[in-house]
């Protein structure tokens, strides 16, 4: 099952993804920006993360807005070059964004993973795995327990989860890291 689901997500716009999305996402924008929700909405892509269907996992969907920084024009003293206004980015991806934005909502549980969801003309939506460190059940999984443990508090905003070990450069086996040598 989880390999069509899979494939359906892999080309939205082919498949019945599109028209599913087409109707969910209205109601997603009139939502909080940080929905805590029961079952994730991509099952193939949230069980490959980490996520499992019992206590102590939490599921949150987030929406971030899309784009670069929001910088002002300068009034006065700078020609029209050296106002730094357009092409302006964050070194920081909006998945790692939405990850610490949900991170800081709920400061109980710790972040495991991300997905992407959906995007509009204006927002991201992601589905934020979390785990609650606390919770009998996570304690006693031999698989997920490690996060329990002090070292792993705050991962999100330490840049310790998935995207954020991306946007910190610390994947140099792939492509790329014959140019770090």
């Amino acid at each position: 099952m989880y390999k069509y689901v899979r494939d359906a997500w892999k080309n939205p716009d082919n498949s019945y993804v599109r028209e599913l999305m087409w109707k969910r996402v209205p109601i997603w924008r009139r939502e909080k920006v940080i929905q805590r929700i029961d079952r994730p909405t991509r099952i193939d892509r949230a069980r490959n993360l980490g996520y499992k269907a019992k206590k102590g996992y939490v599921l949150v969907r987030t929406r971030i807005r899309r784009g670069g920084r929001r910088k002002s024009r300068f009034v006065h003293g700078r020609r029209p070059k050296r106002m730094g206004v357009n092409k302006i980015t964050p070194s920081k991806s909006i998945k790692r964004m939405a990850e610490e934005r949900v991170s800081k909502k709920y400061p109980n549980l710790e972040v495991l993973n991300s997905y992407w969801v959906w995007s509009d003309g204006k927002f991201k939506f992601f589905e934020v795995i979390l785990v609650d460190p606390q919770h009998p059940a996570i304690k006693s999984d031999s698989k997920i327990n490690w996060i329990c443990e002090k070292q792993h508090r705050s991962r999100a905003l330490r840049g310790l989860t998935s995207a954020g070990k991306k946007g910190r450069g610390l994947r140099t086996k792939g492509k790329g890291a014959e140019k770090l040598r």
